[in-house]
């Protein structure tokens, strides 16, 4: 069992909220992670996708007024849209008769279509919370696997956690594929998007192709035959399903021609892993996308922990600086470059973008273990060793640029 830091984030929240949504692809431990509440208070669990439990919704505000002295957990809540407005009636009441906090906890498996759906009934009464796959530190608080082991089977087989503790890499390759099937076939019609299957799969394994690079939506248009604003619906979909990451370039006033163009990530690396058919780590080291899984690798880990409020970006200029990851902090930026090698070496382009951008840390994320500086202040630190630092750290939203 791998303990999930968000519970008790939850748990916080509840303490001072009526409803807390948490977001988060399917089978990434969302319901899991919900009945572990259960362990220290009184719970009502309700999978919309069950036509039994949904039935019990027939008359939503007697229900929970029935049930209003624990937690109701309703999963799948996307599935019931009406709900939304009986939630808030449900919040108000409660809340007049004296109960204003820890009244629900809804999941859902897209960004969204919870937010378009709860974002005006339920403002000011919930709290968004994402629950990503499991990362780098909850695998090393629950595992006594070697440091190493852990990051080479995570980066490996992904953050999901049937493929993360499946019994071997065939399996947890199978487990893979069976999850981009299903998702292709029948979740992403159930979410509403009639989108044609083959064609989607061919658009996300391009992704994987091209992931950590720059987008350029005319030729992923002329690769799949279809118009840009076709490319631009798609992406926007596997982006709202929390299966893409669009990184948006930071931008400021460095009197430089800046790159504008996002970087796209299929985010979870075990996915990556199966949509190009790379299925073990061995067959890892010898592709050519390595450096590129292993820096979507570093960046979902490193956002995974950073505090609220922190703004990811990447920086880029026409006369080649590179930053692979910026952190904007209210008060400092931290530029990070993520580098395989087990001697990393910070690159000419890396230097001058911290010039340009006036970055207050400079570091360089490897897969090694040590921890040392090099000329320029730059600070050579191991992913896990980041992540550490990051969970110590507080950010309110940070400061216009």
């Amino acid at each position: 069992m791998i303990d999930r830091r968000l519970l008790e984030e939850v748990s916080r929240r509840l303490l001072a909220i009526p409803a807390v949504a948490v977001l988060g692809p399917r089978q990434i431990g969302k319901t899991t992670l919900a009945l572990h509440l259960a362990e220290d208070r009184k719970v009502t669990y309700l999978d919309l996708q069950s036509p039994s439990d949904r039935a019990r919704l027939d008359e939503p505000e007697l229900y929970f007024a029935e049930h209003a002295e624990g937690l109701i957990v309703l999963d799948e809540v996307h599935r019931v849209p009406a709900l939304f407005d009986t939630l808030r009636g449900t919040i108000d009441r409660n809340r007049r008769a004296g109960r204003r906090v820890g009244q629900f906890v809804v999941l859902g498996s897209a960004s969204l279509e919870l937010l378009r759906q709860s974002g005006e009934t339920l403002a000011g009464r919930i709290a968004y919370l994402e629950l990503q796959g499991v990362d780098l530190l909850e695998l090393s608080e629950s595992t006594g696997k070697s440091k190493a082991e852990q990051l080479r089977t995570l980066w490996t087989r992904g953050g999901f956690p049937d493929s993360l503790l499946a019994a071997d890499d065939t399996a947890s390759l199978d487990w893979r594929r069976d999850f981009i099937t299903t998702y292709l076939q029948r979740d992403i019609p159930d979410l509403g998007p009639r989108v044609p299957a083959e064609t989607l799969r061919r658009f996300w394994t391009m992704l994987a192709h091209l992931s950590a690079t720059r987008l350029n939506a005319a030729s992923l248009s002329r690769s799949l035959g279809i118009d840009a604003t076709t490319v631009t619906r798609y992406l926007d979909l596997l982006v709202d399903l929390l299966l893409v990451r669009r990184l948006a370039p930071w931008h400021g006033n460095v009197g430089k021609r800046l790159v504008k163009s996002p970087k796209v990530y299929v985010r979870d690396t075990g996915l990556i892993h199966a949509l190009l058919d790379i299925p073990t780590r061995e067959a890892l080291l010898g592709h050519p996308k390595l450096g590129d899984s292993f820096e979507g690798f570093v960046i979902e880990n490193l956002l995974a922990v950073a505090p609220a409020g922190v703004q990811p970006f990447w920086y880029g200029t026409g006369g080649g600086a590179e930053i692979d990851l910026v952190l904007e902090f209210p008060s400092e930026r931290w530029a990070i470059e993520i580098k395989h090698a087990s001697g990393p070496v910070p690159s000419r382009g890396f230097h001058e973008g911290c010039r340009d951008i006036e970055a207050g840390r400079r570091i360089i994320v490897y897969a090694g273990e040590d921890c040392y500086k090099v000329r320029h202040g730059v600070e050579i630190r191991s992913l896990v060793d980041v992540m550490r630092e990051l969970t110590t750290l507080t950010a309110q939203p940070t400061a216009a640029k």
